[in-house]
C-alpha cells in the first residue's frame, strides 16, 4: 500500500508548496544590476491639477516644446505637496506624453543633501495601480474557473516570470550563452510548467519529454536558418541601446536564435499536454492497447490541435509586426522586396520555426506516450515503479 505521502493528492500539494517556497526565495535574488537606493530620490504618484501647452508646438501630428505641469504629490513622505515641473516634448510619439488636468503621473523627486526637493520629474502616466489591479482580476478568475488547477496554473505563471526577471535576463546581460542559457531555462520552465499542472505523472513525463524535444528542434532549426539567411540580432527593439549601454560584449544573433524558440515554447507545451492528456485517456479506456495503436491516436490527437496552434502562433507574431506590414503596403513595396528585407525576414523565421516546432511535438509526444502509457512498453513498468 502506497504511504500517504506518495498519494497523488499529497504529491501535488507538496509540489504547490514547494514551487510556492521557491518563487519566493527566486524573488528575494538581486540581479546585480540594481541601482543602490538613495534617499536623494523618490518615486511617488501624483495628480497632475494644472497644465499649461503655450510653449508646446505642433507639426502635424507631431508635437514638441516644453509642457509646463502643476503635480499633487499623492504618496510618499511629501504627500499634499503640489510642486510645478516641466514635460519635455522630443518629437517621438512612442517616447513622448502628454497630460492633462486629472492625470496620475509616476514622478520622481530629486533632493538636495538637506532633504529638499530640487527637481521634479513628471516620468510617465502612472499605470502601476490599474496593472496590479488587472493581475488581480487575472488571479481572481484563474481561481474560480479553475480551483486547484487554477491556482496550479497561477504558480506556474508567477514562478515563471521570476525565473526570467532574476535569473534568465541578469544572466544573459553577464554574457552568458544566451543559446545553451535560454535552452536549459526553457527546460527548467517547461519541467516545472508541465509537472505543477499535470503533476509528477505518467501524463506528465511524456508532455514534458515531447515539449522538450520540440523547443529542441526549434532552437536547432532557428540557429541553421539564422545562419544561412544572415540575420542578426539588431533587428530586435532595443537591441543597439544595449550595445551602447556599455553591454557590446553581447552576441545579439545568438539572442534573436534565443528568442526564436523561448517565444514558442509556451504554445508547444501546450501541444504536448494536449496530446499526452488525450493519450493518457485512450489508455485508462483501454489498458491492452498496443504501443503501435497509441501511437496512431496521439498522432491523430496531434493532426487536430497542430493545425489550429500554428495559425495561432501565426497571428500571434503578425499582431506584433501588423503596423510594418501596413507601411510597406502603402508605400506599394513589392512583396519579394518586403519578404527580402531583414525585418520581415527575422519575422518569418520565427514563425515558421515556431510552427515547424509545434508539428514535430506532436509525434515526439505521441512516440513517447506509446512507451510510457501501454503494459506492452517496457518503460511504463519502470515508472509504476517511481510514481
Amino acid at each position: 500500500m502506497k504511504s500517504n505521502l506518495l498519494n497523488p493528492k499529497n504529491r501535488d500539494f507538496l509540489l504547490v508548496c514547494f514551487f510556492i517556497l521557491l518563487s519566493m526565495g527566486i524573488s528575494l535574488l538581486p540581479t546585480g544590476f540594481e541601482k543602490p537606493e538613495t534617499e536623494r530620490a523618490i518615486r511617488c504618484k501624483a495628480k497632475v491639477v494644472a497644465i499649461d501647452n503655450e510653449q508646446v508646438q505642433r507639426f502635424g501630428i507631431v508635437k514638441s516644446g516644453d509642457q509646463a505641469v502643476e503635480l499633487e504629490i499623492l504618496t510618499g513622505p511629501f504627500q499634499g505637496k503640489v510642486y510645478k515641473a516641466n514635460n519635455p516634448l522630443l518629437g517621438q510619439m512612442a517616447m513622448d506624453k502628454l497630460f492633462v488636468e486629472g492625470d496620475e503621473a509616476f514622478v520622481v523627486l530629486s533632493l538636495d543633501s538637506n532633504g529638499k526637493v530640487i527637481f521634479v520629474n513628471p516620468v510617465d502616466h502612472y499605470r502601476i495601480s490599474l496593472e496590479l489591479m488587472l493581475l488581480g482580476l487575472f488571479a481572481l478568475m484563474l481561481l474560480l474557473f479553475g480551483g486547484w488547477t487554477g491556482l496550479k496554473a497561477l504558480v506556474s505563471f508567477v514562478f515563471t516570470a521570476l525565473v526570467l526577471w532574476k535569473i534568465l535576463v541578469p544572466s544573459l546581460l553577464r554574457g552568458m550563452d544566451p543559446v545553451i542559457l535560454t535552452l536549459g531555462v526553457t527546460t527548467g520552465l517547461c519541467a516545472a510548467i508541465i509537472l505543477l499542472v499535470a503533476g509528477v505523472t505518467r501524463k506528465g513525463f511524456t508532455a514534458l519529454a515531447g515539449a522538450f524535444l520540440g523547443v529542441l528542434t526549434s532552437g536547432v532549426m532557428a540557429i541553421y536558418f539564422t545562419a544561412e539567411l544572415k540575420i542578426h540580432g539588431a533587428v530586435m527593439p532595443f537591441a543597439e541601446t544595449l550595445l551602447f549601454a556599455g553591454f557590446n560584449y553581447l552576441n545579439l544573433t545568438k539572442l534573436y536564435v534565443a528568442a526564436v524558440f523561448l517565444a514558442s515554447s509556451g504554445a508547444v507545451m501546450d501541444i504536448a499536454m494536449d496530446v499526452a492528456a488525450s493519450m493518457h485517456e485512450v489508455s485508462e479506456r483501454d489498458p491492452n492497447i498496443t504501443p503501435v495503436e497509441l501511437m496512431k491516436s496521439g498522432f491523430n490527437v496531434g493532426r487536430s490541435v497542430t493545425g489550429t496552434m500554428t495559425t495561432t502562433l501565426l497571428l500571434a507574431y503578425s499582431g506584433g509586426y501588423i503596423t510594418l506590414l501596413m507601411a510597406f503596403m502603402a508605400q506599394s513595396i513589392p512583396l519579394s522586396n518586403t519578404f527580402n528585407l531583414i525585418y520581415v525576414s527575422s519575422e518569418i523565421v520565427k514563425t515558421l520555426i515556431g510552427s515547424f516546432g509545434l508539428v514535430m511535438v506532436a509525434p515526439f509526444t505521441a512516440i513517447v506516450g506509446g512507451f510510457i502509457f501501454t503494459k506492452s512498453g517496457k518503460v511504463k513498468s519502470h515508472f509504476h515503479q517511481m510514481i
